[in-house]
């Protein structure tokens, strides 16, 4: 590939690419010619990936097509670093309406702000990509994901993880790329590679997997259904080997127009502040972290101190020492080497458990007689209370058409919202909006309980979960007292589902970060191990299976011989969580609680059913608020009545037979003839009624003379006027009074019936 040089003026090569340079800053111009791969997947749809005719400016773009969804992701990055001590990476995955050939239903008529389903797009993509990225780099990255066409077949998501890697690898970013990305399915218990929507609809499984070379996983994301550990463990298997084709594919892509990557500096401290800083505070650390009865608090309190004192120590002691951002740098380094040097010597963690054993937990429920159902489940130093609130089926989670064509999701009748206050981890900070992060641990601990809810069952479900205190594994904790709620209040649900965090920490060889020489897996961890850890691998299910996965590494790369050993930790570690649950509820409350709501079936007769809606639906509303009972019109059995308990039915009872009840109606004659007073004339008729309490019925212009009539006052019809017309029943359907008057014009054959001289 040919080099590039900064020119004064425009200036075109012979080749594949323009470059020019205005001022200082070069540009590279790609002509429109383009490289595309294929990969074939079983014989499955194709996946075509492709670069070089879109958005050139950016430092790297790739189209990504399957079957006729297509996205294109491009990736930009500044050449100068920021002052943080972390990548700023953002993802943006925007569901464009345009793409599904839709219009955005907002007032506007635009894209708005991210949705939820963008959030968690956004999320999956990050997750896969930011561990490769070299260690200290950081430079602000922007990874944008378009959408420029999508199908009813094929879900957009996962090819927005192949083409950014595709992206990052044409580009000059550093990145230790690339990954490959795959959805498997479990269909009738045969695994299936980037299922069309219609056979995820009806699978068992649905994991995505991200993999780079050697077999290695860098991301996994799950949603099952009760899914045995044997075929979630084959799954995962299968989707990392049919990674390796297209990181085959990108790499070969990036080898024939990917661009050299750039260099960066990187801050290094000196040996002599390493070996001073070290010198001051490893042993007071490692007495810290060998001193079993500290808590969250009174650890992290304790190492604030030593650090404070070493840096005191270190201003006082050098003559020109470095800035407070390096020592703290240099300090927080050898507080995780300490942190994880203990735990390979002592094979004993921080607060004295063993490698495989599970914090102190305990379980209440039923705390609060007013809620539907209500729970607290305390793991450790992590404490959630979980609440059930039951509505009626209309109260159900309806997306936006758009997100609705996306995810294939039309309504969710149950849903679980997370909140995370900042007194959980003793901070101030703001509240409102959830935020991302929020936004991603309730849809993990939805996914992990949406198995075990009745799919019949007749309310919408909503769980909340508030962390009231936090010391790691929040969102499991919430799968854990979310199943202790839902039981509590009665729901049938299928079995009790729990959940639980597994860490890791690693050794590798200085010169090769790709092959693990050490490691040790931990059982449900803290929060500390969270973050001095490698790895937070979250799994959720019920004894008999698996039904959500959530896996953040921090390294390039997990061996499956650790994913298939964290699996194997997870499950035991839930097995007995489920048990220790079980002594507070094992099953759902029999009988149901006497707040539980109730819904029934409205036998309304249809010529009485507009007198129960009432003008503009009044006398519903009325009932709403009077009794906070629900009547919903069913196109099967007219009319279904939600109550919020049997108190309020009972009475929202009363006001519909109140409102039915009206003066006893005449029984009338088929075929009878009766005098009708017109109570509204109308363009198509006159509205005519039988009886002083009758609702005035429609006598239609075809049937008011056997001439055609155009309007009634061709005929002299006036409001007031008696006139004579026969009725012929009611109408099978509406309900309504079949009435005509031109029958009569003919020679009558029936006396004429006059109901108030019947009085």
């Amino acid at each position: 590939m040919s080099s590039y040089k900064s020119v004064s003026i425009l200036r075109l090569l012979p080749s594949n690419r323009t470059n020019y340079s205005v001022g200082t800053r070069a540009y590279r111009y790609y002509s429109s010619k383009t490289n595309q791969i294929d990969i074939e997947h079983h014989g499955r749809a194709s996946l075509k990936l492709s670069t070089g005719k879109y958005a050139r400016f950016a430092d790297g773009c790739a189209v990504a097509q399957l079957g006729e969804t297509s996205v294109m992701v491009t990736a930009v990055c500044k050449t100068k670093p920021t002052p943080s001590a972390f990548l700023p990476l953002v993802v943006d995955y925007r569901q464009k309406a345009a793409a599904a050939g839709r219009i955005p239903t907002n007032y506007f008529k635009r894209e708005l702000g991210p949705s939820e389903h963008e959030i968690l797009v956004s999320r999956l993509i990050d997750r896969s990509l930011r561990p490769l990225f070299p260690n200290k780099f950081y430079f602000d990255t922007q990874i944008m994901c378009n959408l420029l066409a999508v199908d009813s077949i094929h879900d957009p998501d996962v090819l927005c993880i192949n083409a950014a890697s595709a992206a990052l690898s044409l580009s000059d970013i550093p990145w230790n790329g690339p990954v490959g990305a795959v959805r498997v399915g479990l269909c009738n218990d045969e695994i299936v590679i980037n299922p069309t929507r219609r056979e995820q609809a009806n699978s068992s499984l649905n994991l995505v997997v991200s993999a780079t070379s050697q077999n290695l996983v860098v991301m996994l994301e799950a949603s099952a259904n009760n899914v045995l550990q044997q075929d979630f463990l084959k799954a995962i298997k299968v989707g990392v080997k049919e990674c390796q084709k297209i990181i085959q594919s990108i790499s070969h892509l990036q080898n024939t127009c990917g661009k050299p990557k750039r260099t960066f500096e990187t801050k290094t401290e000196s040996d002599v502040v390493i070996e001073a800083v070290k010198t001051l505070c490893e042993l007071r650390l490692r007495e810290v972290f060998q001193n079993y009865k500290h808590d969250k608090l009174s650890r992290d309190e304790a190492v604030r101190n030593i650090q404070t004192d070493v840096l005191e120590k270190l201003k006082e002691g050098m003559e020109s020492p470095p800035d407070q951002e390096t020592l703290s740098r240099v300090f927080n380094n050898i507080t995780k080497g300490i942190f994880r040097d203990l735990i390979f010597e002592s094979n004993r963690r921080c607060d004295g458990r063993d490698m495989d054993q599970l914090r102190d937990i305990s379980c209440e429920v039923n705390l609060y007689k007013p809620l539907h159902g209500s729970a607290l489940f305390q793991r450790g130093q992590t404490q959630v209370l979980c609440t059930v609130a039951l509505d009626s089926i209309e109260s159900a989670l309806k997306p936006d058409p758009v997100s609705m064509l996306m995810s294939g999701i039309k309504e969710k009748n149950f849903f679980l919202h997370y909140e995370f206050p900042p007194f959980a981890t003793n901070e101030i900070g703001r509240t409102g909006p959830f935020q991302r992060r929020e936004l991603g641990h309730g849809a993990l601990a939805e996914k992990g309980i949406r198995p075990i809810i009745p799919k019949d069952f007749p309310f919408t479900i909503r769980l909340t979960s508030e962390v009231l205190e936090s010391n790691g594994s929040s969102s499991m904790a919430s799968v854990c007292g979310g199943s202790l709620a839902l039981m509590d209040a009665g729901v049938n649900v299928s079995a009790p589902a729990a959940g639980v965090a597994i860490g890791l920490v690693s050794r590798y060889n200085a010169d090769d970060t790709k092959h693990m020489t050490d490691y040790r897996i931990l059982t449900d961890i803290l929060g500390i191990e969270d973050y001095m850890g490698d790895m937070d691998f979250k799994l959720a299910g019920t004894k008999k299976g698996i039904t959500a996965l959530q896996v953040d590494v921090k390294i390039p790369g997990l061996p499956l011989k650790v994913v298939m050993e964290a699996v194997q930790a997870a499950t035991e570690a839930k097995s007995k969580i489920i048990d220790i649950m079980n002594q507070a509820i094992s099953k759902p409350r029999q009988p149901k609680k006497e707040n539980w709501p109730i819904t029934e079936i409205l036998d309304v007769p249809i010529h009485k059913r507009s007198k129960l809606i009432g003008p503009g639906g009044c006398n519903l509303k009325k009932i709403m608020i009077e009794t906070g009972a629900q009547i919903i019109p069913d196109e099967e059995n007219g009319f279904r009545i939600f109550a919020p308990n049997r108190e309020a039915m009972d009475e929202a009872k009363e006001v519909i037979q109140s409102l039915l009840k009206a003066d006893k109606e005449p029984q009338l004659e088929f075929g009878g003839i009766y005098k009708a007073k017109i109570v509204e004339v109308r363009e198509i008729g006159v509205m005519v009624s039988l009886y002083p309490s009758m609702v005035p019925a429609l006598l239609h212009n075809s049937q008011l003379d056997q001439r055609k009539v155009n309007h009634p006052s061709a005929l002299g019809l006036e409001e007031g006027q008696e006139i004579q017309v026969k009725y012929f029943g009611r109408d099978p359907v509406s309900g309504l009074m079949r009435l005509s008057r031109k029958v009569l014009q003919s020679p009558a054959s029936t006396t004429v019936k006059s109901l108030q001289d019947n009085r």
